[in-house]
Formats: structure tokens, sequence, C-alpha cells
């Protein structure tokens, strides 16, 4: 359900781009360092701390594109050269944690909630640091830094187990690549070659849609295989619970439809030999429902008649940072968003920074805001109602993917291309 890109940071990416071309092998293996960390906290305050370092054999990201340009996300990690402070590689990221500290339950209640991100392998000694997004003044602050040696005999380096996985689109070496990556959750022994073609038909419905259409090309996608005890998911609002490979289930923070999973470690052991870009858990069962969170993972069922739209839906969040649209609708958060500043996603505005966010795309003349009749409501403007707030806030259309499952907007559509173009190493324009 949930999840600026300012003048100065677009111009700066061709110089990122550079910087990363030329510094990777200096600093990067082709590996991954997968940190494990735990967010704990409570409505009023958070603190990190790391679990594990393990080192896995895979990193299919970017190796140009290592310096993050969009300033998305309720996190960053930041990687320094130990030696000097160099900054050498960053990442905006979500977390359902971020989320459930805007509900009820956090104003009462502290709780510790299990995370992993990774990172290419250094080289080099680093420091990692781990940043949050305070609201009040939408500014990173640290939340944890620590030193890694990557020689370091702390650093987990046994195997996992490998699930069977089905390249299913092929379009060359990961690096140059965004790595789409289906896992199977709620899928038996039994019901892997179900799995398979249920993500064969995800990825048809990925690539008919717009934007996604134009740029099929710069994609592998892959089929993770990961095998459940048991078929479905939990639906704990009704008392039913599965062993499950990725234990996800629906009534996350007590919403019927929002269906999640907090044990990200599961899902990064199921793709711990995988190059990953992006993840898509998908859930075998026919009750409506997923979530996504920006660089995190997005969810959906299988057998919904509306599951396509809701794949796509979701996508947009964990793969391009959009946030929803629509106004009206049940969530559990409490006051999301501040209005006294700008949020971060491209694709709403509180107009106190609209000049970041797609005011350069707006026909001549359009008023802002732009009030929504028949003759303005298909047309791209700043109309009032979205982020699960009917006022101060605003979409670009009136009906778009991100609000009610419409076409996307385009503004939603260039922050995707944007997205595609910085995890296949390509010049973000």
């Amino acid at each position: 359900m949930k999840t600026k890109i300012s003048t100065f940071l677009l111009a700066a990416c061709c110089c990122v781009s550079a910087f990363g071309q030329q510094n990777f092998e200096q600093y990067f293996t082709p590996k991954s360092l997968r940190i494990d960390f735990t967010l704990n906290g409570n409505a009023e305050s958070q603190m990190a701390a790391i679990h594990q370092l393990r080192e896995e054999p895979v990193w299919g990201g970017p190796q140009k594109n290592l310096i993050d340009p969009f300033n998305y996300g309720g996190y960053y990690i930041n990687v320094y050269n130990k030696q000097n402070n160099e900054l050498i590689y960053s990442r905006g990221f979500n977390t359902l944690f971020e989320e459930w500290r805007t509900t009820e339950q956090a104003k009462n209640e502290t709780q510790s909630w299990t995370n992993s991100i990774s990172i290419p392998y250094p080289q080099v000694p680093v420091v990692i640091e781990i940043t949050a997004r305070d609201k009040k003044d939408m500014q990173f602050h640290p939340l944890l830094k620590q030193e890694v040696d990557p020689t370091s005999i702390f650093i987990d380096r046994s195997p996992l187990k490998s699930n069977h996985t089905v390249k299913i689109l092929d379009n060359g070496d990961s690096k140059d690549k965004v790595d789409l990556v289906f896992i199977a959750e709620g899928y038996t022994a039994a019901e892997q070659d179900k799995f398979v073609a249920d993500a064969q038909r995800f990825t048809e419905a990925l690539f008919t849609t717009p934007p996604f259409d134009t740029r099929k090309n710069d994609f592998n996608v892959w089929a993770v295989g990961a095998v459940s005890e048991e078929s479905g998911t939990d639906i704990s609002g009704k008392g039913i619970y599965k062993n499950t490979a990725l234990n996800s289930g629906y009534y996350t923070f007590g919403v019927d439809r929002y269906l999640t999973t907090p044990d990200m470690k599961s899902i990064r052991d199921a793709v711990w030999d995988v190059p990953c870009d992006a993840i898509f858990l998908l859930i075998n069962a026919e009750t409506y429902g997923g979530g996504g969170m920006y660089n995190f993972y997005a969810c959906g069922t299988a057998d919904n008649p509306r599951t396509p739209v809701v794949f796509t839906h979701e996508f947009g969040h964990s793969f391009a940072g959009l946030a929803d649209e629509y106004f009206s609708s049940e969530v559990a958060y409490e006051d999301f968003y501040n209005t006294a500043h700008e949020p971060w996603e491209p694709n709403i505005t509180t107009l106190v920074d609209f000049g970041s966010k797609w005011q350069d795309l707006l026909p001549a003349g359009t008023p802002v805001p732009t009030p929504l009749d028949e003759n303005t409501g298909d047309k791209l403007g700043v109309y009032e109602g979205a982020g699960y707030q009917a006022k101060d806030i605003y979409r670009p259309v009136d009906h778009c993917m991100m609000r009610d499952y419409g076409p996307f907007c385009p503004a939603c559509s260039r922050s995707i291309l944007r997205m595609v173009s910085f995890l296949s190493d390509q010049t973000v324009e």
C-alpha cells in the first residue's frame, strides 16, 4: 500500500555515474555484503543495531551508479572508505517498521523488527552508516555507524540452501540490467510448476503496462522457488495460520487487505545466490491484498482477478518510490505526512517545493492547485487529495495506477523510467 528529485541532483547523475565506474574495482568486488540489522523503538524514537554480516556470492546491482541521487525513502545506507571518509556507496529504502511507527499501537508499545539490506562487497575497510529521516524536518539523521573489515572472521561466509531458480527473462549481464526476482510464498513442493507459471503471467502483465513496456530489454526476471510446508498464507483476523517460507499474512496493522511479511531475513536467505535489484513476493492465495515498500519488497496474491494491476501498483511503490494517491480508503496510519514539508515521493506534493516535482511537465497556463471538473481530471495538473489525506496533499491526475489502477500518469512514468536507467547503469535523465 505505502511506500525529490532536485535539479542539482539530476544534473549530478552523470558525475555520479562516472565516479562509480572509475572506482568500483578499486573499492568493491562483485559479491554482496548482506547487513542484517534491527530497528527498535516506538512512535517517539528508534535505534538500530547490527544483527549479523554475511558475505554472499553475487552482486547484481549497478557498478557505475553507486551513489543514490534520488533522496527517496525513510532510511539511507551510506558506505564510506575508512581511510579518507569518502562516500563510495549509498542507497535509500523504506521498512515496514517505519510504517508501524505511525500506528496507534506504536504509541503504547516498543518493538524490535528485523531488516536486511545488501551492498557490494568492499575490498577495503569501510564505515557503514544507517540514517533515518525525521518527519519533523525531513532530514536524515544517523542511527548507527560501524566499521567493517572485509577480511574479518566475524563475517558469516557459510552457504545457505539454494532454491530451484528459473530465469524467465534473460537480457544479459546482471550488472547492466534490472534484476527482478519473484519469490514463491505459500507454494508447496507440489505447487512449484504453478509458481513458475504465475511468475511468467505476472512478467507478461508488467511488460504490457506503460512505461515498463518500453524498457523490457533492460530487465532480467528470475523465479525463485522457495518451498513452503503449507499452501497459502496467514489470515490472522480469521484465525488462519500457515507454515510458509516467508511468514506472510493479511491483517498487517489490523487492515484486512494489507498483506506483508515482517521477516526480511527469510527473504534475503531465499535470494542469497541470485542477482537481485527488486523483489516481488508472489503469494499463493486468492483473496485481494498486497503491499510494497521502496527498495525493500512488494507482494501480492497470485489468483485474485485484480492481481495483475495490484502487482503493478505495489511494484510502483517498491521499485520507483511512488506514493499512494488515494485518500478515502481505510489505512492504519496516523498523520503519515507532515504537510509543513515536501514529501520525498515524486508523485505527490504539499506545494512546499513543487518545483522539485512535476511542475516542469505541466502544460502552460495550468492553475496550481488545479480545480477538478469534467474537463481537467484526465489532464496533468495538481489535484487535491493524495497520500491518505483529502486536504493539503496533491496528486498529478485524477485517476492513476497509484490511486485506483488507472494508467501511470506522466509524473509516475518519468520516475519509473529514471529508476530503470539508474539500476541498469545508464545515465539518469
